[in-house]
This record gives C-alpha cells, structure tokens and sequence, in this order.
C-alpha cells in the first residue's frame, strides 16, 4: 500500500482545503492536486465532487490517523 504522506496547508474559514504540502515539492494548489491524483500521481489517493468542487481524499484503510484535514 502506498505512503500517505501528504497534508493540508491552508483552508478556507468554511474548513475547504485551498493548499497541500507534498513531500519533496513544498505546497501546491487543491486544483493541482486534483489533478496529478486524477492522472495517477498520487498512489493512495482519490477525488471526489463535492458541491459541484473536486476534492482529494485518501482511500480509506481503517486509520484515522493519515486522513487528510
């Protein structure tokens, strides 16, 4: 199973995740993000549309602990 090692950055007031730092990149975007996990970059990770918005989640696994939040 691939390493979930990436983690927001900064987000909104209303709790949406805006950045995300990735190891060996520093901080990028949540489109950018989304984008490189749709493509497959992301092993471990997936999106999903919410409110009309993209947004990245790690696959589950039964750990609370490398949610993304």
């Amino acid at each position: 199973m691939a390493k979930k090692n990436i983690t927001v950055s900064r987000e909104t007031s209303s709790g949406l995740n805006t950045h995300f730092k990735v190891p060996g990149r520093g901080e990028i975007t949540r489109g950018q993000l989304s984008r490189e996990v749709d493509a497959g970059k992301h092993p471990g990770y997936h999106t999903r549309k919410v409110n009309g918005q993209r947004i990245v989640a790690s696959n589950p696994d039964g750990s609370e602990k490398n949610n993304l939040g």
